[in-house]
């Protein structure tokens, strides 16, 4: 079977300033997998991240989510 995580997420704190990533690379196996994503909007902020966290809806959501008006943070 092959593993294949969402091409978009959505942090739902900011990471480095930024919210809205895509994959760029995986890799690992069982345990170990994790994702690296890059920022859309400022390409130079790249986050590795372990395929559990993006897992946790308290972290990330799969796909572009909209961020409300409200928040102060920004994407």
């Amino acid at each position: 079977m092959s593993w294949k995580p969402a091409a978009a997420w959505t942090s739902l704190t900011p990471r480095q300033g930024r919210r809205h990533f895509r994959v760029v690379l995986q890799g690992g196996r069982g345990s170990e997998r994790w994702v690296e994503l890059i920022s859309l909007l400022s390409p130079q902020v790249r986050l590795r991240e372990h395929w559990s966290d993006l897992q946790d809806s308290n972290q990330w959501q799969s796909g572009w989510q909209p961020i409300p008006s409200d928040d102060s943070d920004g994407i």
